[in-house]
């Protein structure tokens, strides 16, 4: 059997958990949210990465959809956005019912496997989301988001992000409670995008395991959104897993200065980096045809992992591919029709079937029961926090 079947074999039994897909985001911003308009259910090739053929196409068992919304909303209009990117989940879901299920536990994302369904998880990206409120925290977690990620690219007014200005020691004490009744709800703490300090921070303290739902490893490719190798090695004592990410200048060194030329072109034109409008994909189209990338292939990534699983563990380790969130995807990992590719390649490496399993589904699995597990022991111990940021920072009243 040649190596590429025998990953799709593996992939029918342990399919990918992906930890982080921003298809609501695309809905947004190419139709207003309207499902008529950008039907998954068909090839859309064309204009996103992710549909249903191609999640199947790609053994996808369970999908982390980001309900993320930028970091320029802010305060209620944060709030709204992240609300109506829950909608828009809730909505794909329902439409698409022979395909995905809503999933909220870990027995449920069983029981969509057994059902032959995708089951479909939330994830919120950025705390900028909750608006210094545990209140709308619990709100969201309600709602059925899983995990939450603490910043996106800015700081908030309580965790250090990774491309932002340095906050001394990662949390504040706000921060700090904020990831107290993240675990007391069983909402997984993200610390994708957040600075080390606040990596570091939070695994002080938590109570419960910990996600990286798209990072990988910086002693492979130093950026600053990858995880150091003390953190990667902090996981196993947490029981955390870290989903290693696709994106190009994330994964390859030579792609990282590169990538700040298209930034600067993008913002030379009046538009974010990371705007994935047909003019923003116009834009930096161009950018690229003029200026031809480095690409990351399958193996750039799996660099990654075989690294990564030598400093946590393979039971620490899952994937994240980040698409629909950017335009750098590897060369031969284009969509997410491409995880059998990227089995093939660890296969050709000596990963062991038990290996691909944790890495693919057992894992996320497990985080998110522990998680559940965790919360409790929690909730008998403690009620709701009423915490205010105003009380504990003195600021954001």
């Amino acid at each position: 059997m040649d190596l590429h079947a025998r990953a799709r074999d593996l992939l029918a039994a342990h399919p990918v958990v992906d930890g982080h897909n921003d298809l609501p985001w695309a809905l947004r911003v190419q139709v207003g949210y309207d499902l008529d308009r950008l039907d998954i259910a068909a090839d859309q090739s064309a204009r996103t990465h992710t549909d249903i053929p191609r999640l199947r196409a790609g053994g996808v068992g369970a999908q982390f959809w980001s309900v993320y919304v930028s970091t320029e909303l802010t305060g209620a209009d944060a709030v709204t956005a992240t609300l109506e990117q829950i909608d828009v989940v809730r909505r794909m879901t329902a439409r698409h019912d022979g395909d995905l299920r809503l999933a909220l536990t870990a027995d449920d994302m069983e029981a969509a496997r057994a059902a032959g369904r995708i089951a479909s998880l939330m994830g919120a990206e950025g705390g900028h989301s909750i608006d210094n409120s545990l209140g709308v925290l619990r709100s969201l977690y309600d709602l059925g988001v899983r995990y939450m990620t603490l910043t996106h690219n800015d700081n908030t007014a309580w965790a250090g992000s990774a491309t932002d200005e340095p906050v001394p020691g990662g949390l504040t004490a706000f921060g700090e409670e904020v990831v107290r009744e993240m675990n007391r709800l069983g909402m997984l703490v993200d610390l994708s995008h957040v600075s080390p300090d606040t990596m570091r921070a939070a695994l002080r303290v938590a109570e419960a395991p910990v996600l990286f739902s798209h990072s990988s490893s910086r002693a492979v490719c130093d950026h600053v959104r990858n995880i150091p190798d003390d953190v990667l090695a902090a996981l196993p004592a947490n029981g955390g897993v870290a989903m290693a990410t696709f994106v190009s200048k994330f994964v390859l060194p030579a792609a990282v200065e590169w990538s700040e030329g298209a930034d600067a072109h993008m913002r030379a034109n009046g538009l974010h980096p990371l705007d994935m409008s047909p003019e923003g994909m116009a834009v930096f189209g161009a950018y690229e045809e003029a200026h031809p990338r480095p690409k990351a292939t399958a193996e750039t990534v799996a660099d990654h992992l075989d690294h990564m699983r030598e400093v946590a563990g393979v039971d620490h380790i899952g994937l994240g591919g980040d698409y629909d969130g950017t335009t750098l995807t590897p060369a031969d990992l284009p969509d997410v029709a491409s995880y059998p590719h990227l089995i093939a390649e660890l296969l050709r490496r000596g990963w062991s079937d038990d290996d691909i399993a944790r890495l693919t589904w057992r894992n996320a699995v497990r985080v998110l029961r522990d998680a559940e597990t965790a919360a409790a022991g929690l909730r008998a111990k403690r009620g709701p926090s009423v915490a205010t940021i105003a009380a504990l920072d003195g600021t954001g009243a």
